[in-house]
């Protein structure tokens, strides 16, 4: 057997221009982008591409960084995010490496100053893509140079690496601490968490996230009440080196991020620690911002699904569906987010006439199996958005025992007038299903307690036809319904009723 892929909630997506818009933007591929353009000419460079000091700071004084303390830093981080995506090229050294010009080796064998930076960086092949390319040119780049950037942010301080090096130069991994898979997998789990998010609710994911709330759902246990001293210790750590990774990764255009208050950071046993409110009571007057805040962009988005796909994670988009067949269609809607699950249904019924698509819902509709009521409802509830046009279809199917009562109500909702009394059987039928339908999708919810409750009330005799209604699901929503009546002489009726509809079966 095949092992079943993980499934993500879908996410919608900006197009493709928007997204390649946002990614232009972004302050690291826009600095790397004017780099770029001001090598044309070239520029002497290392054999891996670093800038000697003196263009350095004429790349500084070009991106207009000179008066900030970290300009220098900028800078270098953007010609390297150049040199990583093909916008710059670093052609071989001239001479360097002990030898001569004409390939001779020098008298002393040792290589000057100069040589050190013997190489030419030019313009690259991708940045005629920045201007002649498509949006998807501009993504890929962006997505290379995000993908350099997420590596970086999932490595080690290079001043702890210096300290941890051995005398025979080479790394001392145990020494440093530092588990290179285990980090990627912890910054990957919480762009995840992020991205779920923004997956389950559009709404709350344009409020940035706490980080202590994002840190904690990466170290607390579900099923920990109260989280232990050396719990509160690893979110602690985890804020720090989240705070350090998010800096790094804003200028991408991944995440919008609000740093922790360097005022919180202290240093605890030679590592940074975050200072947190003692009470519970100061931490609500606290203002949780001091301890940064994060958001996933559209573009960051697009960024952690792509990954996602590429790790053989099922990722879907709003409108993937489109061109689906109305079964696969009335399959997946119950599983998104109503949002999601509305914008799939706008895409899926705008490539179809509204008498197309309704004739095609209806079809995939039908059936008694055990899914076919919650069938049925995402069916209804997407024929609500189809136009009036749909009308044809509807009249058709008056007469099925499957589709008969939901066919009457969108014409009801649609002001149709001339629609044929539905039969006792029918509305009876027609509420069997529902019922179903809404245990299918919710279980024992508040909201089915409610509607068990205002069919009885509306109705005292409803245990005494509803158990002959022949519908598979009969003696199943009976039993929920005895469940979830608060009254208990309804609730006895309503087992009494289950009961004879399985000894009817």
């Amino acid at each position: 057997m095949p092992e079943e892929r993980p499934t993500m909630p879908p996410v919608r997506l900006r197009t493709d221009a928007e997204l390649a818009r946002d990614a232009l933007a972004a302050p690291l591929l826009a600095r790397a982008v004017r780099l770029a353009r001001w090598a044309e000419q070239g520029k002497p460079a290392a054999s891996g591409g670093a800038l000697p000091e003196g263009e350095l700071r004429e790349a500084t004084e070009l991106l207009e960084l000179a008066g900030d303390e970290d300009g220098p830093l900028y800078a270098a981080q953007a010609w390297q995010l150049a040199v990583d995506t093909g916008l710059v090229e670093i052609g071989e050294p001239t001479g360097g490496d002990g030898e001569s010009d004409d390939g001779g080796e020098r008298a002393d064998g040792e290589a000057t100053a100069e040589d050190e930076f013997s190489a030419v960086a030019t313009s690259g092949e991708e940045l005629r893509l920045i201007t002649e390319g498509g949006p998807r040119d501009i993504l890929d780049i962006w997505l290379d140079g995000f993908e350099t950037v997420l590596a970086d942010a999932a490595a080690p301080d290079l001043s702890d690496i210096a300290a941890q090096i051995s005398e025979s130069g080479e790394l001392d991994l145990d020494a440093l601490d530092w588990n290179p898979e285990e980090e990627a997998e912890f910054l990957d789990g919480v762009l995840g968490n992020l991205y779920l998010l923004t997956a389950l609710d559009e709404e709350a994911a344009t409020a940035p996230v706490p980080l202590p709330a994002l840190a904690a759902s990466m170290i607390v246990p579900e099923d920990m009440d109260e989280p232990t001293d050396d719990i509160l210790e690893e979110v602690s750590e985890a804020m720090v080196r989240l705070d350090d990774q998010f800096r790094l990764l804003a200028p991408t255009g991944l995440v919008e991020y609000q740093p922790v208050d360097e005022a919180l950071i202290q240093e605890v046993d030679g590592e940074g620690r975050i200072q947190e409110p003692e009470t519970a009571q100061e931490f609500e007057d606290e203002d949780v911002s001091r301890y940064g805040m994060v958001r996933l962009t559209p573009l960051g988005v697009y960024a952690v699904r792509a990954r996602m796909l590429e790790a053989g994670i099922d990722a879907p988009a709003v409108g993937d569906l489109a061109d689906q067949g109305a079964d696969i269609l009335l399959d997946a809607l119950p599983g998104h987010p109503e949002p999601a699950a509305r914008a799939e249904a706008e895409q899926w019924l705008a490539r179809r006439t509204p008498e197309e698509a309704a004739r095609e819902l209806l079809a995939a509709a039908r059936g008694d199996d055990e899914d076919a009521p919650l069938r049925r409802l995402t069916c209804q509830q997407t024929l609500s958005l189809a136009g009036t046009e749909a009308e044809p279809a509807l009249r058709e199917v008056l007469d099925d025992r499957h589709l008969g009562g939901l066919a009457r109500v969108w014409l009801a909702e649609h002001g149709v007038v001339g629609v044929p009394e539905p039969s006792e059987e029918m509305v009876f039928w027609l509420t069997v299903d529902t019922l179903a339908a809404q245990l299918a999708s919710e279980g024992d919810s508040a909201e089915l307690r409610d509607l068990v409750r205002g069919l009885v009330d509306q109705s005292g005799s409803f245990f005494d036809s509803a158990w002959r209604v022949d519908h598979p699901a009969t003696a199943d929503v009976l039993e929920a319904m005895g469940r979830l009546h608060p009254d208990k002489k309804a609730a006895k009726e309503a087992r009494k009723a289950a009961f004879k509809a399985r000894s009817r079966a």
